[in-house]
């Protein structure tokens, strides 16, 4: 059965990046990235949180902890990648501005074309092969397949299905965050998150990197005065990372070859599924304080 997830797990976060996108485009109109244009502060924001403030921070993590190794390249390739579109999922369901979200997204993404190879030099010089190259046409390939077409599909059917727009959101976010859990069920099953091998040290580090970034993205938004909606929908970007990009990345760095043991390589993938895995479960934990502490509009 693993075996089976293994083989085909490209395909997994594939279908799950589509029903995401389908999903939030279902509930987006053109006006509402207007909206967001028009008050470009909050998108500049994110982008500059995205792109400069969390690679910083976590260089001052690795340099007070003394990290090396696997879990120090694992840690710096989550940073220099950017929010990936299940942070565009949590933003919805905390309530925060999706158009924001999708928007920082959108962006960063693109960014990250050069953004990644120059924030993993800094972060982490001695440990980049010197022969490594960005994968840029296959990761735009797979931006326009499972991003930007679901995202206009989505949009189209509310422009001009808007019967069953709502029923496709639904069931594109329900869809989307069930191949979440078999992402994470089928590689714990599959024996990649080896908590023994890895150490709880390790696991420690990780859980404490993830509680960082979590509390960058709680504060720095409401300092600069945002509105709780669009500080929601930052906080999410910098706590979900694009792990699937991640993912790729590493097979970039550290490819897979059979009998050669590789316990660096083997450190970055584990502390990206952990990663992984953090930021869905707690992510759902966020959400639900987000969502409880959202005013409620009273009756008039």
């Amino acid at each position: 059965m693993f075996e089976w997830y293994v083989e085909n797990e490209y395909w997994f976060a594939a279908v799950q990046l589509f029903l995401a996108m389908l999903g939030m485009g279902a509930t987006l109109k053109v006006q509402d990235f207007k909206t967001v244009l028009k008050t470009p502060k909050a998108v500049t924001l994110g982008c500059l949180i995205q792109l400069m403030a969390v690679p910083l921070v976590t260089f001052a993590v690795m340099a007070s902890l003394g990290l090396t190794g696997g879990v120090l390249v694992g840690l710096a390739l989550i940073a220099a990648i950017p929010g990936g579109s299940v942070s565009n999922i949590f933003t919805y369901l905390a309530k925060g501005s999706v158009p924001l979200s999708i928007s920082v997204t959108a962006f960063t993404t693109v960014a990250c074309l050069v953004t990644t190879p120059l924030i993993l030099g800094f972060l982490i010089n001695a440990y980049m092969p010197p022969d490594f190259t960005m994968p840029a046409g296959q990761i735009a390939t797979e931006i326009t397949l499972c991003l930007l077409i679901p995202l206009v599909l989505g949009m189209l059917i509310l422009r001009f299905i808007p019967g069953i727009a709502e029923w496709v959101s639904r069931w594109g976010i329900r869809g989307s965050l069930f191949a979440i859990l078999c992402i994470v069920v089928g590689s714990a099953g599959a024996g990649r998150l080896n908590v023994e091998a890895f150490g709880l040290e390790n696991v420690a580090l990780v859980c404490l990197f993830f509680l960082v970034l979590a509390a960058i993205g709680a504060v720095l938004p409401r300092l600069f005065g945002l509105v709780r909606e669009d500080a929601t929908a930052i906080e999410m970007e910098v706590v979900v990372r694009n792990i699937n990009l991640g993912l790729l990345i590493k097979v970039s760095l550290f490819p897979t070859v059979n009998g050669v043991a590789d316990p660096v390589g083997n450190f970055v993938l584990f502390s990206l599924l952990l990663y992984g895995a953090l930021q869905t479960f707690l992510g759902l934990a966020l959400v639900v304080w987000r969502r409880k502490s959202t005013p409620q509009l009273q009756p008039e």
